[in-house]
C-alpha cells in the first residue's frame, strides 16, 4: 500500500498493513519520502512485531509506501524484505511489488556484473529503474520503460524520493486499487484498507497503467496492455479477504456462489456442513443455502495462528495444521458431516482435519472443494512451484479422495468456478488448473498468443 497526503502517513500505513496481514506474514516494511530521502525499516515478522511506537515515530513523512511479505522467488529472509531501496543522482528510490516476474533469467543478461547476486525479482526492478532515472526525461517515462522490460504478474508502489507511484500489470493479475481519502490519496492491493481509512473507493487501478498519486490528484499514465485480463483465480478462492472488492466483485459472494455451485455438482445426504475456517466460510454457507443441509461451526479457529498455507516451510504447515483448529465433539459426533473449504494443495491440513473428524466421532466426512484440482505450477505470485507438491497430480478424484481419508470427494468443476466469478474465461488466469498460461513461461503452454494494444 501507498499514501500520499498533507499530513503524516506512517501510522496509518502501519494499521493498513494490518488489515490485509493475511497476504503475508514473513515480514514488513515502511518507507516514507522526505524530499529526496527515503527513510526506512523493514523486518522479519508480523507487523505488530516489526513496528512499535517508538519505531513508528522515527519514521515521519506525508508520503510513504508499506509492504507485508509472502516470497515466492529469493531467499526467505528479513533482508530481501520490502520496500527495496536503492539511491540515484535524482534521489532515493522505493519499491514495494506483489506479483512474481518470469523473465528475471533473461533479465540478467546485458546488465550490471553482480546482476547474478541480485537477489529477488523484485530487486531487477528497483536497478533498472535506477539506471532508467538517469537518462529518462521525468519519472514517469523510466517508470515505464523500465516496466516495458519485465514479464509477469506486478502490482508496484513505487517512491522516487517523495513522488509516489502504482503500477499494474498489462493483464491485471495481481489486485490494486485506488481511494481518495479528505487530506490524499491511497492506493492497497485490498479495499478494506480503504474502509479502516474512510478512504471514497475511486477505482480499481486499470491493467497495464502507471499512477501517478500525488496529494490533490491522481494522474494515469496507461502503457500497451492486453485485450484481455487475466486475474488470478485463486484470489476470488482463497487469497482475498472476503470483504474484499475485487475487479468488481465482492469476494464473499464469489464464494457463496462457488458453495451453491458445489452443491448442485456434488449433492450428498449429510447431517451438517461445516466451514473449515476462515477461508471455507462463505464456501460452506453457500452450500448450506442450496443444499438445505445446517450449517454449523464443527472447527474452532485458534485465532493466534498464521494462515498455514503461506507458511514457508512444509513443516511448519504441518504443526500449524494441529495448532489451527479442533473439532467441536458435541456437534460432530455421530453425524454425517460434510466439510467444505477453499481448495486441497498438498494434502497436509485435509488429512488432518479429517482425522481429527473421525476421532471427534463422525461417521462419515465428505469433502467439497470450492476450486477445481490444482494440478499446475503457478509461476504468477503464488508459492506453488512444483508438480510433484500437488496431492491432484497424477490422481484422479476418487484415488485423492482416498489418500486423504474422505468418504467421498468433489471438487468445483471449471465452468463452475468460472461462472461463480462472473468473469469471461478469457478474463481469468487459470493457469494453475489448465496448464496453460496469460504469458510466456518457458517450457509451459500459452494461453493465447496476444499483441499488446495501446488505449484509444
Amino acid at each position: 500500500m501507498g499514501i500520499n497526503s498533507s499530513s503524516p502517513v506512517t501510522r496509518r500505513i502501519f494499521l493498513g498493513l494490518k488489515v490485509i496481514q493475511h497476504r503475508g506474514q514473513e515480514a514488513a516494511g515502511i518507507a516514507v519520502g522526505n524530499g529526496l530521502k527515503i527513510d526506512h525499516f523493514k523486518g522479519g515478522g508480523l507487523v505488530h512485531e516489526v513496528f512499535d511506537t517508538k519505531r513508528l515515530e522515527t519514521l515521519k513523512g506525508n508520503v510513504g509506501i508499506g509492504h507485508i511479505r509472502y516470497s515466492t522467488t529469493g531467499m526467505k529472509t528479513a533482508d530481501e524484505a520490502h520496500p527495496i531501496l536503492a539511491t540515484t543522482s535524482k534521489g532515493d528510490i522505493a519499491v514495494c511489488h506483489n506479483g512474481e516476474l518470469v523473465n528475471v533469467k533473461s533479465m540478467r543478461e546485458g546488465v550490471e556484473k553482480d546482476a547474478s547476486e541480485w537477489g529477488s525479482d523484485t530487486e531487477f526492478v528497483v536497478r533498472i529503474l535506477a539506471k532508467e532515472l538517469e537518462t529518462a526525461p521525468g519519472p514517469l517515462r523510466a517508470i515505464s520503460r523500465t516496466l516495458a522490460r519485465v514479464k509477469g504478474a506486478y502490482s508496484l508502489v513505487i517512491l522516487i524520493g517523495d513522488k509516489l507511484f502504482a503500477a499494474r500489470d498489462p493483464h491485471a493479475i495481481r489486485p490494486l486499487c485506488l481511494g481518495k481519502m479528505e487530506d490524499g490519496y491511497v492506493v492497497a492491493s485490498e479495499t478494506p484498507v480503504l474502509d479502516l481509512l474512510e478512504a471514497e473507493f475511486v477505482r480499481d487501478v486499470k491493467a497495464g497503467e502507471i499512477v501517478e498519486v500525488g496529494k490533490k490528484i491522481a494522474r494515469s499514465f496507461e502503457m500497451p496492455r492486453n485485450k484481455y485480463t487475466a486475474h488470478c483465480m485463486f484470489e476470488y478462492v482463497y487469497f482475498s479477504r472476503p470483504d474484499n472488492c475485487l475487479d468488481g466483485s465482492l469476494v464473499y459472494d464469489v464464494r457463496r456462489r462457488i458453495g451453491e455451485t458445489l452443491a448442485k455438482e456434488h449433492k450428498i445426504k449429510a447431517d451438517v456442513v461445516i466451514p473449515v475456517p476462515d477461508s471455507g466460510r462463505a464456501h460452506a454457507a453457500g452450500y448450506s443455502m442450496e443444499s438445505g443441509t445446517p450449517f454449523v461451526e464443527g472447527l474452532i479457529k485458534n485465532r493466534f495462528v498464521e494462515r498455514t498455507f503461506i507458511l514457508p516451510e512444509q513443516k511448519e504447515r504441518e504443526m500449524g495444521v494441529l495448532l489451527k483448529m479442533n473439532p467441536v465433539k458435541s456437534l460432530v459426533e455421530d453425524k454425517r458431516v460434510v466439510l467444505v473449504d477453499d481448495s486441497i494443495i498438498r494434502g497436509t491440513t485435509m488429512t488432518r482435519i479429517i482425522g481429527n473428524l473421525r476421532r471427534a466421532g463422525a461417521k462419515e466426512v465428505h469433502i467439497r472443494i470450492g476450486c477445481p484440482p490444482i494440478r499446475h505450477p503457478c509461476y504468477l505470485g503464488i508459492d506453488m512451484k512444483t508438480r510433484e507438491q500437488f496431492i491432484a497430480n497424477g490422481r484422479k478424484v476418487n484415488q485423492i479422495g482416498k489418500k486423504i481419508g474422505a468418504d467421498s470427494l468433489g471438487y468445483l468443476s471449471i465452468k463452475g468456478l468460472i461462472k461463480a466469478i462472473a468473469l469471461p474465461e478469457d478474463r481469468l488466469c487459470l493457469g494453475c488448473l489448465t496448464g496453460e498460461y496469460p504469458v510466456e513461461v518457458d517450457g509451459e503452454k500459452l494461453r493465447r498468443q496476444e499483441k499488446l494494444e495501446g488505449f484509444s
